[in-house]
C-alpha cells in the first residue's frame, strides 16, 4: 500500500445510517477520528435528518436527500470554519442523525397521587395513566438538548424527562376544566385535546413535536371508590328507606338459606311482616286483641325470636328495632 493509498482510507467518503432499531432516535455517525473528504456523499434517508457540529456548535442540518460536501451546502459551516471561497481539502465534524419517524404508544403516569380541587368532593388524590405519540420536529433543537456525548440515544432515555412535563400540566388542566372526578371517564377526550397544545410548549422547547395525547384511566383513592359504590348500590334502589329494605331483605334471604327450607318459610313469613312494621297483610282490616298463643303459635313465636336475635346480631336490626319486635313477639305468648 502506498503513501496516497493510506491516506485515502483515512478520510470519510460516505456518510450515512440504516437505522435497523425501533427505538433510536440520535445516532452519532463513527467517524472514529478520521477526517471528512472534501466532495464526500451524505446520503440522508427518508425519516432522517442529518446533523453537522463544529466545536459543539449546530452547523450545517440537511433532510432527506444525497448530497455532495463542499463549502456551496455547507454555508454555515464554511463561516464557522473561516474558510474561503474554494476550499477543498478535508476536514473534521461530528455529524448526528435524528429519527423523524412518529414514536408511538409511549406510557405516561403519575407515580404519586395529585390533589384535584372538586367541585363535589372538594379535595381527591387523583392517580392517571395514558399514552402519547411524538415525533423529532427541529432536529438541531432536539440534538442541542438531548445528544451530549453519547453515541446513541434512545426513546427511553427522553421519556423521563417529558413524563414529568405530562403530570405537571395534567394536574393544572384537571383543576382549570372544573370537571368532577365523577365524571373524568366521560371526558377524557376532551381533556386530551385540551392537554396537548399546552404539552406542545413544552415538547417544542426540546424540537419535538407532540402528535397524540390519550388519557386512558384515572383512579381513586379505595375509601373514595368505595363511598362512590355505596352511594351506587343506593341510586339503584331509590331512597335510604327503600336501601335498608333491600339490605334487610338480602340478610333475611341468606339467613333463610343457612337455616334450611322448613324454617325459611317461617322466617320469611314471620318475619316479613315483622320489617313491614305489622303482623297482618297490607290492606288487611285492623285485627282485635291477639288471642292466647296455642302450643304451635308458642313455638312459632320462639322460633322467631330465635331469628329475630340472628337479625341483631349480624346488625340487620338495631337495638331499637329488636327491642321493639321482641316485645311485640312476646305479647303473643
Amino acid at each position: 500500500m502506498g503513501l496516497f493509498d493510506f491516506i485515502r482510507n483515512e478520510l470519510i467518503e460516505i456518510i450515512d445510517w440504516v437505522d435497523n432499531s425501533t427505538d433510536t432516535v440520535i445516532w452519532k455517525f463513527p467517524d472514529q477520528e478520521n477526517n471528512i473528504k472534501y466532495g464526500a456523499q451524505l446520503v440522508v434517508r427518508e425519516s432522517q435528518v442529518a446533523v453537522f457540529l463544529n466545536e459543539g456548535r449546530i452547523a450545517d442540518v440537511f433532510g432527506p436527500g444525497r448530497y455532495t460536501l463542499t463549502t456551496q451546502n455547507m454555508p454555515v459551516l464554511t463561516t464557522l470554519r473561516g474558510w474561503k471561497y474554494g476550499f477543498e481539502s478535508p476536514f473534521k465534524a461530528d455529524v448526528y442523525f435524528a429519527s423523524t419517524k412518529q414514536f408511538t404508544n409511549l406510557k405516561w403516569g403519575t407515580q404519586n397521587p395529585f390533589i384535584v380541587r372538586d367541585p363535589e368532593f372538594k379535595q381527591v388524590r387523583v392517580r392517571a395513566f395514558g399514552t402519547y405519540a411524538l415525533r423529532v420536529q427541529d432536529a438541531g433543537q432536539f440534538v442541542r438538548e438531548f445528544a451530549g456525548t453519547a453515541a446513541v440515544l434512545r426513546i427511553a432515555d427522553v421519556e423521563g424527562q417529558l413524563r414529568s412535563a405530562i403530570v405537571n400540566k395534567f394536574s393544572d388542566a384537571i383543576a382549570e376544566a372544573g370537571v368532577s372526578v365523577l365524571d373524568l371517564a366521560r371526558n377524557y377526550q376532551e381533556l386530551g385535546e385540551r392537554l396537548r397544545p399546552l404539552l406542545q410548549d413544552d415538547f417544542g422547547a426540546y424540537g419535538l413535536e407532540l402528535t397524540r395525547f390519550y388519557i386512558e384511566n384515572t383512579s381513586l383513592p379505595p375509601e373514595v371508590e368505595a363511598f362512590l359504590d355505596k352511594t351506587t348500590q343506593m341510586n339503584m334502589v331509590g331512597d335510604m328507606g327503600r336501601f335498608q329494605q333491600f339490605q334487610a331483605g338480602v340478610a333475611v334471604e341468606k339467613a333463610a338459606e343457612s337455616s334450611g327450607a322448613g324454617s325459611a318459610a317461617v322466617l320469611l313469613g314471620g318475619l316479613g311482616n315483622f320489617m313491614a312494621g305489622t303482623t297482618a297483610p297490607a290492606g288487611a282490616p285492623a285485627a282485635g286483641p291477639a288471642p292466647a298463643a296455642g302450643p304451635t303459635d308458642k313455638a312459632q313465636v320462639l322460633e322467631l325470636l330465635k331469628q329475630l336475635g340472628e337479625l341483631k346480631a349480624a346488625g340487620v336490626l338495631s337495638e331499637e328495632e329488636f327491642t321493639a319486635k321482641k316485645a311485640e313477639l312476646l305479647a303473643r305468648l
